[in-house]
């Protein structure tokens, strides 16, 4: 059986826009170890503007990275109604009908969505997302996009949470029953 899992670095103020300007000193073992679990996916999920950022970026990156190999080979899933053709290796648009689209593909389909705070939100309005897994980091970053702008209210439930040497708490939460 399939599901959508998203994972994201967010400040206690709820930031996630430019992680790679406040995250690294909080980047340990243990956080290594939650990262790899979440890239354990079948294929990955991305909105539009990651999907742009990552299909500039990984082409082009190191090719004795052994991350390059795996974001470059590895199948991808962009959502978007404007782009009507993915120029990135193994990578098919989402377009259209998205939720059944989505629903479908998540039947047999481990995805894991990367970045894409819109589609993140998008997903969980929807009642689409399985898991959101927050690495909240304690931080107030003061400035930049939030996860969550207005929207309905979605009540979900905290499936499990740990604690990090760094002070970095690694939530999971789940739709609510």
């Amino acid at each position: 059986m399939g599901y959508i899992k998203a994972g994201l670095f967010i400040a206690v103020d709820g930031v996630i826009e430019a992680p790679e300007t406040w995250h690294s000193p909080y980047f340990d073992d243990e956080m290594g170890t939650a990262l790899g679990g979440l890239m354990d996916n079948d294929a990955t999920l991305l909105g539009r503007n990651t999907y742009d950022g990552f299909a500039e970026f990984w082409p082009k990156a190191d090719p004795e990275d052994p991350m390059t190999a795996q974001m470059n080979g590895s199948k991808k899933y962009v959502v978007s109604n404007t782009l009507t053709e993915a120029t990135w290796e193994n990578t098919t648009v989402i377009s259209g009908d998205v939720a059944a689209q989505l629903r479908e593909l998540k039947k047999d389909t481990r995805l894991g969505v990367t970045g894409s705070a819109g589609l993140v939100q998008w997903l969980v309005e929807n009642g689409l997302l399985d898991e959101l897994h927050l690495l909240i980091h304690p931080i107030v970053v003061g400035h930049g996009r939030k996860l969550f702008t207005d929207g309905p209210t979605v009540r979900l439930a905290l499936l499990s949470s740990a604690t990090f040497g760094t002070g970095v708490v690694h939530a999971v939460y789940g739709p609510a029953e």
